[in-house]
Parts: structure tokens; C-alpha cells; sequence
């Protein structure tokens, strides 16, 4: 278990919100499939859901599913 703690970097997943956050891949990286799937379908509603997230990434407000990210901005 130990070995799957924070190895996400917050830096790819702005990377991946910025140029894929209409598809939701940031979700998928994180490891919220479910969300990331509904992003997919919705195309992030427009683009419009990929912005909230963009900016809750860079505030530190979404997280790897288990809470910790390997390297940080």
C-alpha cells in the first residue's frame, strides 16, 4: 500500500486539466474514474466544469484520491 502513496504530481494534472480538462483525463489520473467518465461524456460540461477544476488544482482543493501528491507546485 505504501507504495502507491503520492506518486501524482500536481503539476501534470494542471498540465493534463489545461489541455485535456474537457475530457476529464485529470479526473482519470487522479484516480476518480467515475467523475472522470461523466466529464468525458459531458465534455467537462462545456468546459466549463475543466475551468472550476484548473483553478481548484492550482488552490490545492482536488487531490489525488488518496490525499497526497508527490511533488507540488
Amino acid at each position: 500500500m505504501n507504495g502507491l502513496i503520492g506518486n501524482k504530481s500536481q503539476l501534470v494534472a494542471l498540465l493534463l486539466c489545461f489541455f485535456l480538462g474537457g475530457l476529464g483525463i485529470h479526473r482519470f489520473y487522479l484516480g476518480y474514474t467515475g467523475i472522470g467518465i461523466i466529464q468525458l461524456l459531458t465534455i467537462g460540461s462545456f468546459g466549463i466544469w475543466a475551468f472550476i477544476d484548473l483553478i481548484r488544482i492550482i488552490i490545492g482543493d482536488i487531490k489525488p484520491k488518496n490525499g497526497i501528491y508527490s511533488k507540488t507546485l
